[in-house]
């Protein structure tokens, strides 16, 4: 029966409050109220509520680090400072001085109650994940800032615990920076060894699920024999294993969907049974209290935000979105004041009141309102700006991306990197096709084909991909792939590399080379050892004279979503003149790409990669088909070479489209590409692209 209410109020409470526009958090939070013990006493908050609201903050924090841009906060690293400071610094002081002549509290209940105020927690997160602006430079920078804040506010408060009880001197602190350096090391070098072997060899999905949150748990339960707080260990855990899981896979969605569906609905419904309404009709002592507290508080949050977004010159929206996020108060501000309750002075009194603790409780209700009501409003806001300024040209865009798959082992892969390599914007589904001889086996291998596609689409499906399936009858599997391409329209074709016996001789299989020399759209042909998220660069090899070819910044933009939605580095290798042209173009188009450029003279330096590229790496080669702009001759020798020094490598071969770039791309390659063609080279693409319609 608690478990059924729990969850009536997670399906009701977010019905009721869209009816009056309200953020779905605070009907929460109202829930937990109404049914608890200052409520109609429903629900008593039992040791269920306490474990499942600390593993829905623990939750928070972990997707908070999760779902960070790694790109944006070394980019912003300097601004999160500034901000991380401010918010501390502002609240911290302006809460002390009202503690001490406002409100006359003693100067270690003024220093508690200023670290409670200094500090936040990521109440509001939800909202930014539901608008889709985690890896947005504002979300990084308000994270970023809060994390530390409260790092900077358990510190404090350690060195008031470490110096009441007398033991506040060098060697405590020295003690206290040991443990918290050799916790992150711990941590860090822990979780990132066994992520990395534990996703190579398991790829069931409960099982990485269970171990996700197994690592989750490891790091806050580290940190909290060390002395810190967990929350710490969490957001710790989540920057750890962001490298390790993409943000557009089935496991980041069952991650997110489980924290959002239940975990985190649980741990607001226990914030708010925790909420006396009723104290503030005593009236006096108390009402004045929550004012104080809430007014100088929430005043300081904003002069911390506004301050940063002037002195970093961000425009006010992102102050107003800096501020909604960094200026709730819950389970930072409930640690603390518990921390203030066990401690006593000489004559055995608490050295926090009721009516400090009954204003803290009351005071996180308006934080958290006010929080969420402003984050929400903020997101709707800059969401309308980016729709209104769009900064790519999508509506003409011919992405259609078929998948024919043969064998069960490499189907997951093959989606997976059409997923990556999708935009996410257009939201286009993918096309999975299975084609089978015309044989007396026909029936039996349709029926197995049907069920290898049923396994493609459950596997899109998990991250809400659409995908059109179909089994083929052909006598020749080259001739049906084509055949579909052409029916299904499509832009490009994923294929997977099956050269079962290593042999140059058959190194493009059965039919890949039928399928490459019959079409002129783009084709990718990848061989991938080990799941996507482990690796931790791509490095490409670009022929000369590839930045004439029609899809040149069709390959190139697929390579950046790639490397994006994997979090690895990705190491352009080419001429001089070409890789200025992909730096022009991954810099003004995919700014959170890392982005690496070797200049690799001749050819043959695809030999010399060899040395360079290790298991975790995976090598990318830009070729082309016989008769256009960059081919050459070395590219006869490819499957020998590749044969012979990339045995067991991760490889992905690119056969550049021969009808142009993707119309989103056509606006930057008329103005940075064109100006470096000379008329010949212009006249050349023009009649090329003539003779192949």
């Amino acid at each position: 029966m608690v478990f059924l209410t729990v969850l009536i109020i997670i399906l009701i409470a977010p019905i009721v409050m869209s009816k009056l526009r309200i953020p779905h958090i605070i009907g929460m939070v109202l829930a937990g109220i109404v049914i608890g013990q200052h409520g109609f006493n429903i629900l008593e908050r039992d040791s269920s509520f306490e474990l499942f609201g600390r593993v829905g903050l623990l939750y928070i924090m972990f997707l908070a680090g999760l779902e960070m841009d790694f790109a944006g906060l070394k980019r912003n690293f300097r601004s999160v400072g500034i901000f991380g400071v401010l918010t501390f610094v502002i609240p911290f002081v302006m809460t002390y001085f009202c503690a001490i002549y406002i409100l006359h509290y003693t100067h270690i209940a003024s220093v508690l109650l200023s670290c409670i105020m200094a500090s936040n927690t990521l109440i509001a997160y939800p909202i930014v994940t539901r608008y889709g602006l985690q890896r947005h430079d504002v979300s990084v920078l308000s994270v970023g800032a809060s994390m530390l804040s409260l790092l900077m506010a358990l510190v404090v408060v350690a060195a008031i615990v470490g110096s009441y009880g007398g033991d506040g001197g060098a060697a405590f602190w020295t003690m206290f920076v040991l443990k918290f350096a050799g916790c992150c090391l711990a941590i860090y070098y822990v979780i990132r060894t066994l992520t990395r072997h534990f996703l190579r060899r398991y790829s069931d999905a409960v099982m990485q699920f269970i171990f996700v949150l197994a690592m989750m748990f490891l790091s806050a339960s580290v940190c909290e024999v060390a002395g810190l707080e967990g929350i710490l260990g969490a957001f710790f855990s989540g920057l750890i294993l962001n490298r390790f899981i993409p943000t557009i896979s089935p496991l980041m969605n069952r991650i997110e969907f489980i924290g959002n569906a239940l975990f985190i609905p649980y741990f607001l419904i226990g914030v708010g049974m925790l909420i006396n309404v009723s104290l503030l009709s005593q009236g006096g002592g108390i009402l004045f209290t929550v004012l104080c507290i809430v007014i100088v508080g929430t005043l300081g949050k904003a002069l911390a935000a506004y301050a940063s977004c002037f002195m970093l010159r961000l425009p006010w929206l992102s102050g107003h979105f800096m501020f909604g996020l960094t200026s709730a108060h819950a389970a930072g501000g409930i640690a603390i004041v518990m921390i203030g309750m066990e401690m006593t002075d000489p004559n055995g009194n608490n050295l926090i009141g009721d009516d400090m603790l009954n204003g803290v409780v009351i005071m996180i209700l308006f934080t958290c309102v006010i929080s969420t009501l402003l984050t929400d409003a903020s997101a709707k806001r800059i969401i309308l700006e980016e729709n209104r300024n769009p900064t790519d040209i999508e509506a003409g865009d011919d992405e259609k991306i078929l998948i024919p798959v043969k064998y069960p082992e490499t189907c997951n892969t093959l989606v997976n990197l059409a997923i990556m390599m999708r935009n996410q914007k257009l939201n286009r589904g993918l096309v999975a096709l299975n084609v089978v001889y015309d044989d007396d086996n026909a029936e039996i291998n349709q029926r197995k084909g049907q069920r290898l596609l049923e396994g493609v689409a459950t596997r899109a499906s998990a991250v809400d991909v659409r995908v059109q399936t179909q089994v083929r009858l052909a006598t020749n599997i080259g001739n049906g792939i084509k055949h579909a391409f052409r029916e299904y329209d499509c832009s490009e074709i994923i294929l997977g590399l099956h050269n079962h016996d290593n042999s140059p001789r058959v190194f493009w299989g059965d039919f890949a080379q039928s399928v490459f020399n019959g079409l002129s759209r783009q084709i990718i042909i990848a061989r991938c050892t080990q799941p996507f998220s482990t690796l931790r660069a791509l490095r490409v090899a670009v022929p000369s004279r590839a930045e004439y070819e029609p899809g040149f910044y069709r390959w190139l933009e697929r390579l950046c979503r790639l490397a994006g939605g994997i979090g690895c580095r990705i190491v352009f290798n080419g001429r001089a003149n070409t890789l200025e042209l992909i730096t022009q173009f991954v810099t003004s188009r995919h700014t959170h790409v890392r982005a690496e450029y070797v200049e690799m003279p001749k050819w043959r330096g695809l030999i010399e990669l060899a040395h360079n590229t290790d298991r975790e790496e995976m090598l990318v080669v830009v070729t082309a088909r016989q008769g256009t702009v960059s081919y050459k001759t070395a590219l006869d020798r490819l499957p020998e070479e590749l044969t012979k020094h990339y045995m067991g490598t991760n490889i992905m071969i690119i056969f550049p489209d021969q009808y142009g770039p993707a119309p989103d791309a056509m606006t930057f390659a008329t103005t940075q590409h064109t100006e470096q063609l000379s008329a010949y080279q212009i006249v050349l693409n023009s009649l090329r692209r003539l003779i192949g319609k």
